[in-house]
């Protein structure tokens, strides 16, 4: 890194640390785009790789990242933009939920070419423990099944 980048990354630091500098229009578009993926999404999905993600969060998270485009683009939840055409202003496209299944993914691979603990209870190899029968509603979501949905 030279010198004078060196400088500009500064400035750019000094200025994120101020508020609101994140969304004013003096920086260029890749740049503002650049920040929100390693600043705010990186704190929104901390822990993703363990998450067994619900359709209702799936929304959530979909309209978590459209926020964050519209508020950067400086857009009010009052206008009439379509979310496609924010998308069209930021050059973009919707990648928050394949951000995740690509982190789970790693995630798991990881943990299951490992022979250790966490890999049996993963897979479900432990013997023992209350056997649990006659629960009401819907079975629970395990990260394997999540995976296999999500893979195919």
């Amino acid at each position: 890194m030279s010198f004078t980048s060196a400088i500009i990354f500064i400035l750019y630091i000094a200025a994120f640390n101020k508020k609101r500098a994140l969304f004013t229009s003096t920086f260029d578009l890749e740049l503002r785009k650049k920040l929100v993926k390693f600043y705010i999404w990186s704190i929104a999905l901390y822990g993703a790789e363990t998450w067994t993600l619900r359709a209702v969060d799936q929304k959530h998270r979909e309209s978590f990242e459209m926020w964050c485009w519209r508020r950067m683009e400086k857009i009010s939840w009052t206008d009439y933009v379509r979310n496609e055409e924010v998308l069209l202003r930021v050059k973009e496209q919707r990648n928050i939920l394949h951000e995740i299944s690509k982190r789970k993914s790693n995630w798991i691979g990881h943990i299951l070419r490992r022979n250790c603990f966490l890999q049996r209870v993963i897979e479900g190899n432990i013997k023992g423990g209350i056997e649990v029968t006659g629960r009401r509603g819907r079975r629970r979501r395990k990260l394997l099944d999540d995976l296999k949905e999500r893979r195919g």
